[in-house]
């Protein structure tokens, strides 16, 4: 329902996603049972153009399609709600291949974010609603890439810690956050929202790999574990709202900030014991959405949004593994009450092409994305 609104969903019922919004939105339901099953598909369109300063050299990402699936379970009773939900959270990577880059090898990473999700929201009257929310958190990363290891700024090693699986990566790390949410029915009309979810609290990524010494290079070649140190999703607030303008007509807007410079200062990667730590540097990110939903039909609603969030990676530290530049979504979606408790929602965002020239290595980034969302519910 969100991901055709732009992504707005603080101050409205969103249905079962509420984990991953507001959490107190799951208390304005009816009693009851809801039982959902959802799929996201990415698909980013990544590119490393001019790449060390040479204009023929143009090489397309393989990446272009991420599956992740969703299934939850909350449950109305009295002035409660409470449940779960498994939601694969985000994440996603390049592929290049060997001959790309001027390597000689394949270069890749995919990184992903998986949350189990323990929600308890309390509606305290007709007005106000609360929660609280505890989420297992697992982050998993697999890499491919040419290091420099000796420190002299050109390529001497060959670095792979990788496996074959779609849904998970070699190196590994568990951990935990939290979520406080709360929704205000200012009037019939109108309503406020607002949440805060905290940074995680992941371990350390683990895992096995190789490093492949590069002809003459006088690198030690390296088999065994792999660790990722302190890699976290960001400490994120926002606030929104929503305007009932009709029985069929209605508008929301929200904003929230992600605090990128906390988590994204380094990335301290390598051998267990011999890792090596490259700033990052990101900017503290705001997104605005803003989004609407109109019923054609009692059973029928048509959606569409769009959000902006200014790209928060600096020249200096942009990486062609890691290209997260793009910064507009414009969305639609439909949704379909089908009777008997079954109902359906899909949606599209679609993020035009951002480009950005990188200084750490000479290479100009481009990257569109186009995603698919569809939630199946039951409710009973």
């Amino acid at each position: 329902k969100a991901g055709g609104m732009g992504g707005a969903s603080m101050a409205y019922d969103s249905g079962n996603s509420a984990m991953m919004n507001n959490p107190a939105t799951l208390a304005l339901r009816k009693e009851g049972n809801n039982f959902g099953l959802g799929l996201t598909v990415l698909m980013p369109d990544v590119s490393a153009n001019n790449f060390m300063g040479d204009p023929n050299a143009d090489y397309s990402s393989g990446g272009d399609s991420y599956l992740m699936p969703s299934v939850s379970f909350i449950r109305k009773q009295g002035q409660f709600a409470y449940g779960f939900g498994v939601v694969a959270q985000g994440g996603m990577g390049t592929e290049y291949g060997s001959g790309d880059l001027m390597s000689p090898y394949e270069q890749r990473s995919e990184l992903g974010f998986m949350r189990v999700m323990f929600p308890l929201a309390y509606q305290v009257n007709d007005a106000l609603s609360v929660a609280g929310q505890i989420d297992y958190v697992r982050g998993t990363l697999d890499i491919q890439q040419m290091a420099d290891m000796n420190g002299d700024g050109m390529p001497d090693a060959y670095i792979d810690v990788s496996d074959d699986s779609d849904f998970d990566g070699e190196m590994s790390g568990d951990g935990w956050a939290f979520k406080l949410g709360a929704h205000y029915q200012i009037n019939k009309a109108w309503s406020i929202g607002a949440t805060y979810h905290s940074k995680t609290d992941i371990d350390d990524m683990t895992g096995s790999g190789t490093v492949t010494a590069l002809p003459p290079s006088p690198v030690p070649s390296y088999d065994g574990e792999f660790r990722v140190k302190d890699f976290q999703w960001p400490e994120t607030y926002g606030v929104g709202v929503a305007w009932n303008v009709s029985d069929k007509l209605m508008l929301a807007a929200d904003i929230k900030r992600l605090m990128w410079s906390d988590s994204m200062e380094d990335f301290t990667f390598g051998p267990k014991g011999m890792e090596g730590t490259a700033p990052q540097n990101w900017d503290d990110q705001t997104v605005y959405m803003i989004g609407g939903q109109y019923m054609i039909t009692p059973t029928v609603a048509l959606r569409a949004g769009f959000n902006y969030a200014e790209n928060p990676v600096p020249d200096s530290t942009l990486n062609y593994l890691f290209p997260a530049i793009v910064e507009q979504h414009y969305t639609l979606g439909v949704g379909w009450n089908i009777g008997g408790g079954h109902t359906l929602a899909a949606s599209l965002a679609y993020s035009p092409e951002s480009e950005q020239d990188s200084t750490l290595m000479p290479v100009t980034m481009t990257h569109a994305q186009t995603t698919w969302r569809v939630n199946y519910n039951y409710n009973f």
